[in-house]
């Protein structure tokens, strides 16, 4: 990257940091506290469901593919931490790419932003989720939230052998308030199996020192991305970082502030991929999804929302579930722009 746009993207994260951190007295100007609805949430789901039929699930993970791609699923935990499903709620998924956020969230905890920071970059990307980027040049990650940063991400976690994988699972399982959240062994195995672009990404950075450990670590993030949860699980998650790292029951052990601006600001600039500059202009909101075709939302000091359907768009994000979050968004004004 030169220079100039590296301060461009600065300058970018700046301001988003910025409307962040002013989001909560516009959302309540805007919404008048309006109350998020079922029958809303319902008459959403089924205006945009059908939107399944021009998307496609998965097929480069095998096991992906075997979702049914009708599935679909809305749900909302509100200011005050009430959760409220409409359609396929109890359906799991695995989390594929939402887990970057958890593990950025832990990689900072444990080694600060400035030093994970060191090894890859907040910009923004036109490329997609998979793409090597600057590897060969600069040998660092654009971003945590493309694979390479997100691979790079977890390498920093602490541990032997599955100890970090462990961490981020039991976080998730903190956050939701949820122990029953496991991963599913034949997404793994899957997805190890035909990880090759992954597995080139960290050779590349183990070349080039970023990386130090074995390819366990490699094993810890197909292991992540196989995590399986609901939309539920996803809105809490959403929650969790809207409102500074409490957790929706009003759990206070891991607030922070900061933290959750960091997070946050990756979410709105690279959390969907080479559409998330689009993806602002028209939804404006903190988001991450996953290529099982899930999406985790953030409406700053007030909401999470978390939506599913697997077929996704051309940019390997859910696409009723972007219509069914625009329609959210429009409906209650909640663009933090």
């Amino acid at each position: 990257m030169n220079r100039k746009l590296h301060i461009r993207f600065k300058c970018i994260i700046s301001v988003a940091i910025l409307l962040l951190a002013n989001q909560s007295g516009s959302f309540a100007q805007k919404n008048n506290s309006a109350d998020i609805s079922t029958s809303t949430l319902s008459s959403i789901l089924e205006k945009n469901k059908h939107y399944y039929k021009d998307g496609a699930v998965a097929d480069y993970i095998p096991e992906l593919s075997k979702v049914n791609p009708v599935s679909v699923a809305l749900s909302v935990v509100d200011n005050n931490g009430k959760i409220i499903s409409v359609g396929d709620s109890n359906q799991k998924f695995t989390m594929q790419s939402v887990s970057k956020i958890i593990a950025l969230m832990l990689a900072v905890m444990e080694n600060s932003e400035e030093s994970v920071f060191e090894k890859m970059g907040y910009y923004g990307t036109d490329r997609p989720f998979n793409h090597f980027a600057n590897l060969e040049t600069t040998g660092k990650p654009l971003n945590p939230m493309m694979n390479a940063g997100a691979i790079l991400t977890t390498s920093l976690i602490s541990g032997q052998g599955e100890e970090a994988f462990v961490k981020i699972l039991e976080m998730i399982r903190y956050i939701t308030n949820n122990p029953s959240i496991n991963y599913s062994q034949a997404v793994y195995q899957s997805e190890k199996e035909t990880g090759h672009r992954n597995r080139g990404m960290f050779y590349l950075m183990k070349n080039t020192g970023a990386i130090t450990g074995s390819e366990e670590q490699l094993d810890n993030y197909f292991r992540q991305c196989s995590i399986e949860i609901t939309t539920e699980d996803l809105a809490k998650i959403g929650y969790f970082f809207a409102n500074q790292c409490t957790r929706y029951d009003g759990d206070r052990r891991y607030e922070n502030s900061a933290l959750a601006k960091l997070i946050l600001s990756q979410m709105l600039i690279a959390g969907m991929y080479e559409f998330s500059g689009e993806y602002a202009r028209t939804v404006g909101l903190p988001s991450k999804s996953g290529v099982g075709g899930g999406i985790v939302v953030s409406v700053p000091h007030r909401i999470g929302i978390g939506v599913f359907s697997p077929a996704l768009d051309s940019h390997g994000n859910s696409l009723a579930g972007y219509h069914m979050i625009l329609d959210l968004a429009k409906t209650y004004e909640l663009s933090i722009f």
